[in-house]
């Protein structure tokens, strides 16, 4: 039986796709990696053939993400819609389709999103009941797992997701109809069922045989008569059936049983029973389609093979007992070529035919034709002679591609350069290949090297072997190696197997005895920028279009990883200088106890305004968080700045009121319309006498001795670098024994689509409830929070300081 969780997130994709007027649904939940979200149920789709899109990182410009980020829904009614605002989204899936994508919550929990797909909708926008019976679903969703997380379920989800098959929504349903003919007296006797078969009422039936019979066609009350005939002169028991045309044109299917009620010989045949049974679809499909030129089979919308005729038995050289009830692409592994996926998927999520040619066995090529609906696809097969074969086990290629074939040829330098322009590091560009080229071409292995000096340094590796590429790091550009002279050539080199590798350069080390091997030039503006390696567990070809692809997409990967280069560089300038102007370690003093913490955002340089600092001072011990408006470099080096004035005022003995005062005069020389928050505490360590300036800062918090934990309410004036006489106002107040002073930036507070109040009462609780052994676990544990909210666009700084008993 599937977990609690399983059941509970499929009823939710069932419900989903009915409240909405869709086809297919997937539930993406928060996995154990906070930046990962994981597709937990997928509902009406084959879970194969959107592998791709099974991890879904929370920064990613896709709109399920977004909708977790953010806590709002995201409608598309059209492909013109999803194309406008995820072009990411559409570049990987370029079929007409209309999505919704609805945040799953409970409480202040993000559970993750609610996905539906359905019939696009140009230029009409999602209904009003569309939208509320979704935003229902997603709402008792999130009640039911954040019960579930109440019982101590995990609400995560790491494995692969799990297939649910959504009830038929086109056939009707069977239905059996039940009567009792007198033969002696023509009385019948028929149930409500049987009169609804035949479209009429209940209470208006007449009961007799006739009024029965005035409800078929002419011609199937002969043979009902003869049938019953029959029946009813048999010695024994007997069943006869035929079948009936019902009053809307569908065939029903009628079985007579006898059931004699005196001797034969007496004169009187008894009594016949009958059951009329309304197939729903029809009951003469098959033997239809045995009667057409054409191999015919269907398929479930989870890949499931729910029918198939002689002559698809005969072209697919499969027996039908070994073929319904199996997933195609198991059954069939030709047919799950990764070359017909993208066809496949046109299919299911455009609901227009696709035609193609698929490679069964050597020179053996089949026409395909899929033809969708709400509730599968029907697949025709022909025999074909193909002008244009390729000459390896490979995707078809000029000629007989698809309309899908030929749109996957476009899209994929547009899906890959839309990704490469949100990498910022080499390795963000190094995954952003692995997660985008390789699953477009069915690739398993994937190496990019760097030039440097001269010598090719590995940068990145998926898939080989562990230390197998270890002996082609830093190989000179003199060696005889594929990887090298693709560079130096500028030409990139195709192997469609290991043979042909290993034949062109003899000696080569080789990973393994079957497969096939692409090297790719990195060239950007003309200058080399290094190698890179694709790998497939099998041979293959490359068609034309192919190499023209990889070799447009080495060229994006060039730029990409040369701009890579020159951020890695600057961001470590950036780095150095932050490091340099936060403190390295705070003053050890008798009955004090400070520890402070640092976390850059998610975007940028991973530098920014923010800074702490604690300074030995002749009036006590002074306490300073402050933040700079922005992040980056001039935000560091502005806090560098600030940090040094309020240092150089604290030291020369001002009292906290002169010091922030002081320190706002001169950003506004410094830097003009530049502006900071800043909180200054100077704290007596014996006494426990404290004074507090704020300046547009959020409130500290105060942990009592006793834990508890209050927001403090300290009078303060506006932000720094606004006005030169502004007043910022002193705050007196007492630091007993054991209590803990907590000071923070916004960023520590902020999250997107949340009220900041939140985030203030998310900390209180946390600082409330820690009983840690030093204040050093303390920031630890805070800022080990904050590093599950993915999704942080500023920086924070945290200081915390602890009061002692003398």
């Amino acid at each position: 039986m599937p977990g609690e969780l399983s059941l509970v997130l499929a009823q939710a994709a069932v419900s989903a796709v009915e409240s909405a007027d869709g086809y297919a649904c997937g539930v993406y939940l928060r996995s154990g990696n906070p930046e990962l979200l994981r597709l937990a149920v997928l509902a009406g789709l084959p879970g194969r053939l959107f592998r791709p899109w099974w991890r879904m990182h929370v920064n990613r410009p896709f709109p399920v993400c977004e909708s977790y980020r953010s806590h709002r829904s995201i409608l598309l009614p059209d492909a013109e819609e999803a194309m406008r605002r995820f072009p990411q989204l559409m570049a990987g899936l370029p079929f007409p389709f209309g999505s919704l994508f609805v945040p799953v919550g409970g409480g202040r929990e993000k559970f993750g999103v609610l996905a539906v797909l359905r019939p696009a909708t140009p230029g009409k926008p999602i209904s009003r009941a569309h939208r509320h019976g979704l935003q229902q679903v997603a709402h008792q969703l999130g009640s039911d797992l954040a019960e579930l997380a109440g019982e101590g379920t995990q609400v995560v989800w790491d494995g692969e997701p799990v297939p649910v098959q959504l009830p038929s929504a086109s056939a009707p349903p069977v239905r059996i109809g039940h009567f009792e003919w007198d033969l002696d007296t023509g009385a019948v006797e028929a149930d409500r069922e049987l009169c609804a078969i035949l479209a009429t009422e209940h209470a208006q039936f007449g009961g007799t045989i006739d009024a029965l019979t005035a409800l078929l066609a002419p011609e199937d009350v002969c043979g009902l008569c003869a049938v019953a005939r029959r029946a009813a002169g048999s010695p024994g028991p007997v069943v006869r059936r035929l079948r009936l045309r019902g009053p809307d044109g569908r065939t029903n299917l009628l079985e007579l049983s006898s059931r004699r009620t005196r001797p034969l010989g007496d004169g009187a045949a008894g009594r016949l029973t009958g059951f009329v049974v309304d197939l729903g679809a029809g009951a003469v499909v098959a033997e239809a389609a045995d009667r057409l030129p054409r191999g015919i089979f269907s398929l479930d919308r989870l890949g499931r093979i729910t029918y198939v005729n002689d002559l698809a038995e005969e072209l697919l050289d499969r027996a039908r007992a070994d073929l319904v009830g199996r997933v195609v692409w198991e059954v069939l592994p030709w047919f799950g070529h990764p070359a017909y996926d993208d066809d496949h998927r046109a299919a299911l999520l455009s609901h227009d035919p696709v035609h193609f040619l698929a490679r069964r066995a050597d020179d053996d090529w089949l026409s395909v034709s899929l033809y969708p609906g709400h509730d599968g696809v029907t697949v025709t097969l022909a025999a074909t002679e193909p002008a244009y074969t390729p000459g390896s086990v490979v995707t078809p290629g000029v000629g007989i591609g698809s309309p899908a074939d030929r749109a996957s040829a476009l899209y994929r330098p547009v899906a890959l350069a839309i990704a490469l322009t949100e990498a910022v590091t080499a390795r963000q560009v190094s995954v952003v290949v692995t997660e985008e080229l390789l699953p477009a071409f069915g690739g398993r292995q994937l190496a990019i090297y760097l030039l440097n000096e001269r010598h090719l340094y590995l940068a990145w590796e998926t898939g080989f072997p562990k230390g197998f590429l270890d002996r082609f790091d830093g190989v000179s550009l003199t060696a005889h190696l594929p990887g090298v002279e693709t560079l130096t050539t500028g030409r990139p080199i195709f192997f469609e197997s290991m043979q042909h590798l290993a034949a062109a350069y003899p000696g080569i080390p080789l990973d393994a005895d079957v497969g096939a091997r692409a090297f790719l030039p990195l060239i950007a503006s003309g200058r080399p920028v290094g190698s890179c390696i694709l790998g497939f567990d099998h041979p293959r070809g490359f068609t034309p279009e192919e190499r023209t692809v990889l070799t447009a997409l080495a060229g994006l990967i060039a730029q990409s990883l040369q701009r890579a280069q020159r951020y890695d560089t600057e961001s470590a300038l950036a780095r150095g200088l932050q490091n340099a102007l936060l403190p390295h370690r705070l003053p050890v003093l008798e009955h004090v106890e400070t520890a402070g913490r640092y976390l850059a955002g998610t975007q940028g340089m991973d530098v920014g305004g923010d800074w702490y600092d604690v300074i030995e001072t002749e009036r006590g011990l002074a306490l300073v968080i402050g933040d700079v408006q922005g992040h980056g470099v001039a935000a560091a080096a502005t806090m560098g700045q600030l940090r040094s004035a309020v240092r150089a005022f604290a030291l020369s003995g001002h009292d906290p009121q002169e010091v922030v005062s002081g320190t706002n005069r001169l950003l506004i020389d410094l830097d003009p319309g530049q502006i900071a928050s800043c909180c200054y505490v100077v704290l007596d360590p014996v006494t426990g006498r404290t004074q507090a300036v704020r300046a547009g800062h959020p409130q500290p918090l105060l942990r009592h001795p006793d834990h508890t934990t209050e927001v403090l309410d300290l009078p303060g004036g506006i932000v720094l670098g606004v006005a030169p006489r502004a007043c910022y106002p002193v705050n007196d107040l007492i630091l007993d024994p054991g209590a803990i002073l907590t000071l923070f930036t916004d960023g520590l507070v902020e999250h997107t689509g949340t009220d900041i109040d939140l985030g203030i009462e998310r900390l209180r609780s946390t600082i409330e409830r820690a009983d840690l052994p030093s204040l050093a676990d303390m920031a630890d544990l805070v800022i080990r929070e904050a590093k599950q909210e993915s999704d942080r666009p500023d920086d924070i700084a945290l200081l915390l300081a602890a009061r002692w008993e003398a």
